[in-house]
Formats: C-alpha cells, sequence, structure tokens
C-alpha cells in the first residue's frame, strides 16, 4: 500500500499537474502554429516564389509500379515543419522573456535603509576619533 501512497503523493503533487496542463495546452498550441504555417504564410510564400507548394516538393527515389506506391523524400513538408517549429519557438523565448522581466521588476524592492550594525557604529566612531587626531 505503501507505494500507491506514495505514487499519488507524486501524482497529485503541483509541479506534475502545472506540467500537464502544460502538455495539453502546448498541443493545442501546436495545431494552432501548425495551421497558421500551412494556411496563413505557407501561400504567400509559395506565392512569391512562383505559386509554389512546399507540401508538394518531393523527390522521386522509386516510380511506382503496378500496385506499388513510388517511393519520395518530401522534404517540401519537412520545409514547413522547419518553419512551424521556429515559429513555435520563436513564440515561446518571447514568452519567457516577458514572463521573465514581469518576475524581475517584482523581486526588485526598494532599498530599505538598515539602520547599521553595533559593529559599524563602532568602527565609525574610531575613525571619527582618528580624524580628529
Amino acid at each position: 500500500m505503501g507505494l500507491i501512497k506514495e505514487f499519488k503523493e507524486f501524482a497529485m503533487r503541483g509541479n506534475v499537474l502545472d506540467l500537464a496542463i502544460g502538455v495539453i495546452i502546448g498541443a493545442a498550441f501546436g495545431k494552432i502554429v501548425t495551421s497558421l504555417v500551412n494556411d496563413v504564410l505557407m501561400p504567400p510564400i509559395g506565392l512569391l516564389i512562383g505559386n509554389l507548394d512546399f507540401s508538394s516538393f518531393v523527390i522521386t527515389l522509386k516510380e511506382a509500379v503496378d500496385k506499388t506506391p513510388a517511393i519520395t523524400l518530401k522534404y517540401g513538408i519537412f520545409i514547413n515543419h522547419i518553419i512551424d517549429f521556429t515559429i513555435v519557438a520563436f513564440t515561446i523565448f518571447i514568452l519567457i522573456k516577458g514572463v521573465n522581466k514581469f518576475k524581475r521588476k517584482a523581486e526588485e524592492k526598494p532599498a530599505v535603509p538598515t539602520e547599521p550594525t553595533k559593529e559599524e557604529i563602532l568602527l565609525t566612531e574610531i575613525r571619527d576619533i582618528l580624524k580628529t587626531k
């Protein structure tokens, strides 16, 4: 029974739940970014380079024979995924940068003047006495 209790404590820990929520939101965000790349960004880019659709870029390694399909390298889809990754990475970078900036501002507290310690007071008195001599 100790193993089940320990697992329950582990699974219900705040960090695990936060991670699960992050993964779910990340998956949904990934779909949005994929749609952005495939449906919004790639058509104009393809238009700029001559009405090309990146997803149709393939290298045929072996032609189709009878019922055997052709073997192809789909490097155009790979280009789409690279652009997709770059947008996600940049978005996460901007998000983390903003969060870090917010945290730094929250951590910066106005300096509260502290009273000098007894040692500092004694050293100040000794300094003042030495100045007068």
